[in-house]
């Protein structure tokens, strides 16, 4: 609002100016010589027409047509201000003894342009060229109101238009625009009233300037500002000054945020149930000139759920954040309740169909720079519960980094980070350590698996790249390891498989449980699975579909203490969909092994048998790691040589 004050602190000083020469000139020479000291007072050229009309007691008035104040020399070409019509009076009586005591400045269609750029402001008449409009020789300085006599019984703007240009770029423009101001006496407060539509409904403004002459001055002045649109009122008491800085206490009620929105020009609206459908918010509030703003003691009520905390604000494009909040119970089990909630629903699929083909929009990560921090005694969601739990969301050019130091969740801990980036497309990754997670939770939560239950430890490095939860499974790349020590896998009782030979619809109570896993394309592969028992043992290895949501895994158990010692096992084979795969030994695997064993018996009795007859024949022992063929050579010439000595009856 301190434009508006600025404006009206104008009005009052050009209108002190002009009226000592009123009652000695026609009205187009009064016109043109007002226009002359609101140049040299402002830089501004102004035209006031040729309709310019006077009239003397008991109200010193003028009327004109159309009114023109030109713009700063560095903005754009369009005016400042234009009206319709202006009309000023001005007690006479009072105005002989030096007392300027304004009845009425009223404009009629007034279109006001405020522009900014490069730190300079287009309202701010504080330093001006001189009045020949070239380069600067001076500074003119507006003389504030308590220098004269001056009064404003009213100010009036009827159907007003005001538009907001930053750095070449309109980002305000309303029409409709009603405005009254009163400052009866020099030591009054300056009373301002203003309604607008710049969106569905109509917003109330009500502000109290109790010094308006140490404002103008450029001294920091009180102020109270009340904001009301429907369901809504904002509040603030505290400090402000000239350049637009502001100390006080801020308060927000609102009772339907999104009917608020609307009347901010922002329809279709509507936050998520928990996050500020209804808010209480009130803070000790700060901002400085260069877009500053600082929140402390910030409390907020935001639907059922309750924020205290601290908070810094950088206005920028995108604008910097910094805070930490902290909170008991955080409710978010109605977060499906927002704007949007069932969008593309016919793409989501069910646990058991598969991941959903819904596009993931991630355009929220560009929204804002900086860090949040948020404590929590417990954080509920539809989907999770979690305990006490220390989350800090950094956010930096559409890529957000969430850092768990820790979370609890599963009935243990989970430190790490997750990762969104959406600066070429959208890749979510992390790297996650787990400590006394409930697995059984876990997997279901998760994978809609309800088999394995016990107390998991363990690591996990993944990165998936896609715009939905189906394309970013089934890229998903990574590596990790996991323990588990006393545990239990329900639909296997190896008891039973080693035993009879029927192992389902039991369990199998195990004692620890280890396992390395590497991610390639959605498929997760394990090869040394290794689940100890008291009397048995189980190896493990296979793959595991997290994109295709499916499972070909073999399982073999060994009984430790059958077959003589040497142990048995019967290979079990789990293949099929997550919700429901197949459990049932594989008699494949068990054939091969018995084949396998028996054919190397075969192949060892009968080598023995061979080198048993060759012994007899040589008239020798013969064994495995002799050279066959050297040793039949050696014995074919020790025959020849007999041969031949008894050929010559020398044997």
């Amino acid at each position: 609002m301190g434009w508006l004050v600025r404006i009206s602190v104008i009005l009052i000083v050009v209108v002190g100016l002009v009226v000592g020469v009123l009652l000695l000139l026609p009205g187009d020479k009064i016109a043109s010589l007002a226009a002359d000291q609101i140049k040299a007072q402002t830089g501004r050229d102004v035209d006031f027409g040729k309709d310019v009309k006077v009239t003397l007691w008991p109200v010193l008035g003028v009327e004109t047509g159309t009114v023109t104040v030109g713009n700063a020399d560095w903005a754009s070409d369009a005016p400042m201000l234009t009206a319709d019509a202006l009309s000023i009076g001005v007690a006479a009586a009072p105005l002989l003894s030096g007392e300027v005591q304004i009845k009425r400045v009223i404009a009629q269609n007034p279109v006001l342009r405020l522009e900014e750029a490069k730190g300079r402001k287009n309202w701010d008449f504080s330093t001006s060229p001189s009045a020949g409009g070239g380069a600067s020789s001076g500074t003119a300085v507006v003389s504030a109101p308590d220098a004269f006599g001056v009064t404003l019984e009213r100010l009036e703007l009827r159907n007003a238009r005001l538009i907001h240009v930053k750095d070449g770029q309109r980002d305000l423009d309303f029409a409709g625009v009603t405005l009254k101001a009163r400052w009866p006496e020099p030591t009054a407060p300056l009373d301002v009233e203003a309604s607008l539509a710049i969106g569905a409904d109509s917003i109330d403004v009500a502000m109290t300037l109790p010094d308006l002459p140490g404002f103008a001055a450029g001294r920091v002045t009180d102020m109270n500002f009340t904001l009301t649109a429907p369901e809504t009122t904002i509040s603030y008491t505290g400090k402000v000054s000239s350049a637009g800085e502001i100390a006080g206490q801020a308060k927000l009620s609102a009772k339907d945020t999104a009917r608020m929105l609307a009347a901010f020009g922002q329809p279709g609206v509507r936050l998520p149930k928990g996050l500020g459908q209804a808010a209480e918010v009130a803070s000790q509030i700060t901002y400085t000139q260069d877009g500053k703003l600082a929140l402390r003691g910030l409390t907020a009520n935001l639907d059922q759920n309750t924020f205290s905390g601290n908070a810094d604000l950088l206005v920028a494009d995108p604008p910097q954040v910094t805070a930490r909040l902290s909170t008991g119970t955080l409710d978010l089990t109605e977060l499906s309740g927002g704007s949007g909630a069932g969008a593309g629903r016919e793409a989501v699929a069910g646990p058991s169909s598969g991941w959903s083909k819904a596009p993931i929009d991630a355009s929220g990560l560009a929204l804002a720079n900086g860090s949040i921090r948020l404590t929590a005694q417990a954080i509920k969601t539809t989907t999770l519960n979690l305990g006490p739990s220390d989350l800090t969301l950094e956010l930096d050019r559409s890529r957000g980094v969430l850092k768990l130091a820790p979370v609890s969740i599963f009935g243990g801990t989970v430190t790490g980070q997750l990762v969104a980036n959406n600066r070429n497309g959208l890749s979510v990754g992390g790297k996650l350590q787990m400590d006394g997670i409930e697995a059984q939770d876990a997997m279901v939560t998760f994978a809609d698996i309800d088999r394995l239950s016990g107390k998991l430890n363990g690591n996990f490095e993944f990165l998936g790249v896609g715009q939905t939860e189906d394309a970013i499974l089934r890229s998903l790349s990574g590596k990790g390891a996991l323990q588990m020590g006393r545990g239990v896998i329900s639909g296997i009782d190896l008891d039973g498989l080693m035993g009879s030979g029927s192992g389902s619809g039991g369990a199998t109570v195990f004692n620890s449980l280890t396992a390395s896993y590497t991610i390639q394309n959605g498929n997760l592969d394990n090869r040394d699975l290794l689940l100890q028992l008291d009397n048995y043992r189980a190896d493990g290895t296979g793959r595991v579909g997290l994109g295709a949501r499916d499972i070909d895994y073999l399982f073999t158990p060994i009984a430790l203490r059958a077959n003589a010692g040497q142990g048995l096992s019967i290979p079990v084979r789990i293949v099929g969909p997550w919700a429901d795969p197949a459990i049932k030994p594989d008699l494949s695997q068990v054939i091969e092994a018995a084949a396998g064993v028996e054919i190397d018996k075969i192949e060892q009795e009968a080598k023995d048998r061979a080198l048993e007859k060759l012994g007899q024949e040589l008239d020798t022992t013969v064994t495995e790691d002799q050279n066959i063929e050297e040793l039949i050579k050696d014995r074919l010439e020790d025959e020849a040589k007999k041969g031949v000595l008894k050929l010559f009856g020398l044997d």
